[in-house]
């Protein structure tokens, strides 16, 4: 391949070009971002960089020296207006087309929006210019805060803003936050924290609306009420990006569909991170962003599926002054149980505690909150276990 073309500029691209060099690929590299910054970490955007203890350069994933050693074009500030696949060329929004002959898909997803969302002091956070506007409104004064959505954006965004003082609500629909990640046992002990911490926490039900005229004044609720607020941030979830896509022959359902080593119906196209289905699951983990670029490089410069990046899921956050962290899989009716540590009051008590989730006798998942070692040794056993048992299906 003469060149290689990196569809999106954030973690999974960069690692993704990081990839291509380390695996000896020396041809042309254009690296395609629709944002106007170089690649930055978002996680830190809702906690860290939120409250202040963080500025833009603790975000930066590259340096100068990295960059000048990858050697490659990016193009910022454009954003990908469709693949030609049997051109072989990426089309940009500005009107110029990219001459390929491998891409890496690596567009990531944008925030879900509500109707009404146009309204002054209603957020999303997704991206650096996400966190910026939120943040300068945040540093203004006490603000009456409500976070649409429970889960871990919401949470994190949820705690920052009560960190630094403000009121804060938390609406979610479902009858408790994250229950499909953690079942309803652990969600409830998560939940918890909340609370703990002065957050109000509403759920069971829905948004119906937003109020205001030109500035947000409220947040109307499926049931009735009517929550007061100054700054709205919705956290509902996130759309993967394949507008771009559409009319290409490539599969596209809640994602690019690929297989377990991210290549997709298309020769010479792989897909990584969140918008990536690898295997027909999308996961929107910084953990899936990093792992996934390496098997996909290899695949695309093998020109097939050489390896697969099936792996043990895990993600953390960051909440309350807690760490929570999760790897496994875990499925409705598998038992969990509290290995070490206690809870307090249906909280977390100090010094946190490791749980973990069974199913016929062996352990399918674990969550520790504040137990990172003792968690690190249960996810490795994890990796252990899933590693026999795919050598155990390969044999028979």
């Amino acid at each position: 391949m003469r060149t290689v073309t990196v569809v999106g500029a954030s973690l999974s691209g960069l690692y993704a070009a990081r990839e291509l060099r380390a695996q000896g690929y020396d041809g042309r590299l254009v690296i395609v971002g629709d944002e106007p910054h170089a690649p930055y970490d978002r996680p830190p955007l809702s906690k860290d960089f939120l409250t202040g203890r963080a500025d833009e350069t603790h975000l930066a994933l590259t340096d100068a020296e990295e960059t000048a050693e990858l050697g490659a074009e990016w193009l910022l500030g454009v954003r990908a207006r469709a693949l030609d696949a049997r051109g072989r060329t990426v089309l940009l929004d500005d009107g110029r087309t990219v001459s390929t002959d491998g891409v890496v898909i690596a567009t990531g997803a944008s925030a879900r929006r509500l109707p009404g969302d146009t309204l002054a002091g209603v957020h999303t956070l997704r991206t650096l210019d996400d966190a910026r506007a939120l943040r300068e409104e945040l540093i203004r004064g006490p603000r009456r805060v409500v976070v649409i959505g429970g889960g871990f954006i919401g949470a994190e965004t949820a705690s920052s803003c009560s960190c630094l003082g403000h009121s804060v609500t938390v609406v979610e629909a479902a009858p408790l936050p994250l229950v499909p990640q953690l079942g309803a046992e652990m969600a409830a002990v998560c939940a918890a924290l909340h609370r703990r911490t002065g957050v109000e926490l509403v759920t069971g039900t829905g948004v119906a609306g937003l109020r205001g005229t030109a500035a947000v004044t409220g947040v109307d609720l499926t049931d009735g009420r009517s929550l007061p607020a100054d700054v709205v941030i919705v956290g509902i979830g996130a759309v993967p990006n394949t507008a771009w896509l559409v009319g290409s022959p490539l599969a596209l359902r809640d994602g690019v569909l690929c297989d377990d080593g991210c290549v997709t119906a298309l020769p010479q196209v792989v897909a990584v991170g969140d918008v990536a289905g690898v295997g027909g699951h999308r996961a929107e983990h910084w953990t899936s962003a990093t792992q996934q670029p390496r098997v996909a490089v290899t695949n695309l410069l093998a020109g097939r599926t050489a390896e697969t990046a099936v792996a043990v899921p895990y993600f953390w956050s960051d909440q309350y002054g807690a760490r929570i962290q999760f790897a496994g899989r875990r499925r409705d009716g598998d038992t969990v149980r509290i290995t070490e540590g206690e809870l307090s009051d249906g909280a977390p008590a100090e010094g946190g505690f490791l749980a973990r989730y069974e199913r016929d006798g062996r352990t399918t998942a674990v969550l520790a909150v504040d137990r990172p070692r003792p968690f690190m040794r249960a996810r490795r056993e994890l990796a252990r276990n899933a590693g026999e048992g795919r050598t155990q299906s390969l044999l028979r």
